[in-house]
């Protein structure tokens, strides 16, 4: 803007020398005066006046990157847990403890494998019979009393409704629980934990 400025005053200037010079003979054309007014201009003006006026480039858009998700990872899955018999029991091996009525044993397993027993068992009388199936452990008591019975049943442990293993006579039949001596009871009571897997066959 000053450099036009400049150039068109030194034009004005340029013009009017030229002008009042001439007395005798003809007027410098346009062009004439422009390149006469030019040439009085400093050289770094003289070149700012002829070169070719370029628009300014507008900067170039900012493209965004395009955002890439990163990769969700595959869910883990648990290996299904494929239960087979346990050597030397009629059990599986997801079963914690396992209960033979017909021959009137239990078993401990732990990983597969017998961890305790065989040990002897009594369960439920003529109309008490233990129910087979498999159930889970659901809770423990140490020094359990019978709200129906009102017998002690010392290290009781839960796994079917109000049936427990606990310590108990092992030559008569009991309301449903697994009888177990007091050594056998204490050993069951220790090693089931609440969830664990109970399997009963006839």
């Amino acid at each position: 803007m000053r450099v036009r400025r400049v150039l068109s005053l030194l034009v004005v200037v340029a013009l009017t020398g030229l002008l009042s010079g001439a007395a005798g003979g003809a007027l410098p054309t346009a062009e004439a005066a422009a390149v006469a007014a030019v040439r009085l201009l400093p050289l770094r003006l003289q070149e700012a006046a002829i070169a070719p006026s370029v628009p300014a480039l507008a900067p170039a858009p900012v493209v965004a990157a395009p955002v890439v998700a990163a990769p969700v990872p595959a869910p883990v899955v648990a290996a299904p847990v494929v239960a087979r018999a346990v050597a030397g029991t009629p059990c599986v091996s997801t079963a914690r403890a396992c209960i033979e009525l017909s021959s009137d044993r239990a078993w401990l397993i732990r990983g597969g494998e017998v961890s305790y027993g065989p040990v002897p068992i009594t369960s439920g009388r003529a109309g008490f019979r233990t129910p087979p199936g498999s159930f889970t452990v659901t809770f423990h008591s140490r020094d359990h009393i019978s709200s129906i019975y009102d017998a002690p049943m010392p290290y009781s442990v839960f796994f079917n409704g109000g049936i427990a293993f606990h310590q108990g006579s092992l030559s008569q039949q009991s309301h449903g629980c697994i009888h177990l001596s007091r050594t056998a009871a204490r050993e069951f009571f220790e090693s089931l934990e609440r969830g664990d897997v109970v399997q009963v066959v006839r």
